[in-house]
């Protein structure tokens, strides 16, 4: 607090002298008001009562913080949160906020957090030792496993990696719950020795409990009863000794010494005994009496009354009851409270209940704080990310990765598939192993159509059922052995896939191996007429026939290939380690340069895939869209007698149904994705476009999308023309060139 010097803070659009030393908090009492919303003020970070928004940020304790010329205090408003600026944007009136927060990583062999005793015993010895300490500017946010420390600076972060962590924080000082104790004015024992060193004028005060060193004060005899007021302000003491009558004292600060209870949020948040805690935060005190009426948690305004509610709707344990009454889920993580809580459970069991564990932070800490020095990209990259961008790629965002949506020039892209041979990457595709003496059983269970037919070597497309009959994903299933096969996801759904597979094994009991290999396999799909001759190029002579795969060499890089086709030509997939990928791409692209090989981005993908008619589920379907619903009825087989989703398909098959997922072409170019469809009669929408490509080859707008309404319309309207339903695949409906 040193650094503060004498000027003047602005609180509520007002300003406020502040003294060398002071923090707002004092600085705002010494000026005859409130720091926060009234109750008991401690001056030492164990309540929410003097909470105020300090230079923009909230939830901010004012006692913490050094009242430096120009801070801006607004405080929180009675029993209510801090309110948002009405138009969403940042409060112009305020400091503009660090622009960056510093992040010190210190290794050490103990952290001692507080001072007292354990701060001297470690010293003498040869370790290191680092003390982190409130009064010297430093916060000690959280304690992780590890152990590891997070403590605030000015302007900075603290992260700290030890081989021990000490707490060594002291005590609290109990906080009275009586009715009136959220009145202002009344303080505890230290905060009155605090003040008054500060020069704070108490006026008349009046002691309850143990009185404060060093501060003038009458005492009120016998045991506390509540407080009086005027509505704000306590104007009496009302105690009561045994056996005797009441006694109202005035007075306009009342003083309480309840007593303490041992400061350990920072210990129990490690309740494993991985951190030591030393002098009075490891002391075993008294709980105070259990409370009658009044408000427990004054961060959250929870009452004896809120608290009694809980426990007679059954509420009874410690983390139950405080979750029901919302006592200890404030600001302060139960520093007030706590003890009052815990000795109305025990009054009521005869049982003392241990502390509920704590979580990090102990300290409310900014957005800006918590992610100080940490970068998140929320897309992932795939191993050819700087390839991509090397071939002059522009990068977009598609199924939680970032991916190629084209190299310039999308129509040479697209006929570079269609005429010559592509390259393709196709790494985000979710990649499941699965084996074990079940796994047969659990695909079978798991999956629509047959798999235990399918021979090693050879390979199945297949959708994914929820238990509605819902299209959740699709892929491919190859079988590797009798008890081996690999499983394809679509790149956004891969993780719920890997979730689901594991939980219907889980669920069934069944002897299953699971394996994710998205991250660690990177995949290539080289397509296009030219591609077989590429990859013999690249050594692989016999490449598998359509449906097919393989484990080969190819460019000297083992993969397993795998023949399917997403674009309608021969293609591809090169499944291979990531750490081979560039490797592999280049070496593609170097021997297949004079057969004009270039690589595709998503742009070009989906206007090849839309030629065939081929679905993007999350991007084509909606969150009930059946396999019927696509057309795609073979790829459900109702002879099998289980699978999930079965019995959801067997209902609804009986249903009418009028929607369907069907081709529209029109002349002209291509609408845009998401557009409505009209019909030709009244005008009215009855479906939405899904995917829509302006396709070089058949020169005109080719569209895939839902359709409403029975009977089904032949020609509808879209963007403000004509549209014909059009059975699709639109391009080589015998997909002979796919299997070529």
């Amino acid at each position: 607090m040193t650094d503060a010097v004498e000027g003047r803070v602005v609180v509520d659009g007002r300003p406020v002298v502040a003294r060398p030393g002071d923090t707002i908090a004092i600085a705002i009492v010494r000026a005859g008001e409130v720091p926060g919303r009234g109750g008991t003020l401690c001056l030492a970070g164990d309540c929410g009562n003097c909470l105020a928004t300090v230079n923009g940020v909230a939830y901010v304790r004012t006692c913490q913080v050094p009242a430096r010329p120009g801070t801006v205090v607004v405080r929180h408003p009675a029993g209510a949160k801090p309110p948002l600026p009405a138009d969403g944007r940042r409060d112009v009136t305020r400091p503009d906020p660090t622009p960056e927060i510093t992040v010190h990583r210190v290794d050490t062999d103990v952290v001692v957090v507080g001072s007292g005793a354990a701060r001297r015993d470690r010293r003498a010895n040869d370790e290191r030792v680092l003390v982190l300490d409130a009064a010297d500017g430093v916060e000690v946010m959280a304690v992780y496993p590890g152990p590891a420390v997070v403590a605030r600076e000015v302007g900075a972060m603290l992260h700290v990696r030890a081989e021990e962590v000490v707490v060594a924080t002291g005590a609290a000082e109990i906080q009275p719950v009586t009715p009136g104790s959220d009145l202002a004015g009344i303080v505890t024992k230290r905060a009155a020795e605090v003040l008054a060193a500060a020069g704070v004028d108490l006026g008349r005060a009046v002691a309850i409990g143990e009185p404060p060193d060093g501060v003038h004060c009458a005492t009120a005899p016998g045991e506390l009863v509540r407080f009086e007021g005027d509505g704000c302000r306590v104007v009496a003491v009302v105690t009561r000794t045994v056996d005797g009558p009441e006694t109202s004292t005035a007075c306009d600060t009342a003083i309480v010494g309840l007593g303490r209870a041992p400061r350990d949020v920072l210990a129990r948040m490690l309740p494993d005994g991985s951190v030591t805690v030393a002098g009075s935060a490891a002391e075993e005190s008294p709980l105070p009496p259990p409370p009658i009426e009044g408000v427990v948690c004054p961060c959250m305004g929870t009452t004896v009354a809120d608290l009694a509610a809980a426990w007679d709707d059954g509420y009874r344990d410690l983390e139950l009851l405080k979750r029901a009454s919302w006592a200890g889920l404030g600001p302060c993580q139960g520093g007030a409270c706590l003890p009052h809580v815990r000795a109305f459970i025990a009054d009521r069991t005869g049982v003392v209940p241990e502390p509920f564990t704590a979580r990090p932070a102990a300290r409310q800490i900014t957005l800006a704080e918590a992610a100080a020095d940490t970068t998140i990209d929320a897309f992932r990259r795939t191993a050819l990310h700087d390839e991509h961008l090397a071939l002059g790629a522009r990068m977009d965002r598609f199924g939680g990765w970032w991916r190629p949506w084209h190299y310039g020039d999308t129509v040479g892209e697209y006929w570079a598939v269609r005429e010559g041979v592509s390259v393709g990457d196709v790494s985000t595709l979710g990649k499941l192993v699965v084996s074990g003496p079940d796994v047969v059983e659990a695909l079978e269970r798991l999956y629509p159509c047959h798999v235990a037919d399918i021979r090693p070597g050879r390979s199945r497309y297949a959708l994914l059922l929820n238990e509605r009959g819902h299209v959740m994903d699709d892929g491919m299933i190859l079988r590797t052995a009798d008890d081996r096969f690999v499983l394809t996801f679509t790149s956004g759904g891969a993780a719920n896939a890997e979730m689901w597979v594991r939980d219907w094994v889980e669920t069934w009991g069944l002897r299953v191996h699971i394996m994710d290999l998205t991250m660690s396999r990177s995949a290539i799909n080289v397509t296009g007429p030219l591609a077989k001759t590429l990859l013999a190029r690249c050594g692989l002579d016999d490449a598998p026939r359509f449906l097919g795969h393989v484990e080969a060499d190819v460019a000297g890089v083992p993969c397993h290939v795998m023949r399917l086709s997403f674009t309608g030509e021969a293609a591809w997939e090169l499944h291979h380690p990531v750490d081979r990928s560039v490797a592999l791409w280049r070496a593609l692209l170097e021997r297949g340069a004079d057969l004009g090989i270039r690589p595709h981005g998503l742009r070009a993908l989906f206007g090849l895939r839309l030629e065939k008619g081929h679905v993007i589920v999350g991007m084509d379907t909606e969150l009930d869209t059946t396999a019927h619903r696509l057309g795609m009825d073979w790829a459900v087989r109702m002879d099998k007698p289980r699978f999930v989703g079965r019995a959801s398909v067997e209902r609804t098959a009986k249903l009418p149904d009028s929607r369907r997922w069907v081709g529209f072409t029109m002349d002209g170019v291509a609408p845009e994705e998401g557009s409505a469809i009209r019909s030709a009669d009244d005008g009215d929408i009855v479906g939405n476009v899904t995917g829509s490509w302006t396709s070089p080859l058949f020169g005109r707008a080719l569209m895939l999308g839902w359709l409403r309404r029975t009977p089904f319309a032949d020609r509808v309207v879209i963007d403000g023309r004509d549209a014909v339903v059009t059975p699709t695949p639109f391009y080589d409906p015998e997909g002979a060139r796919a299997r070529a």
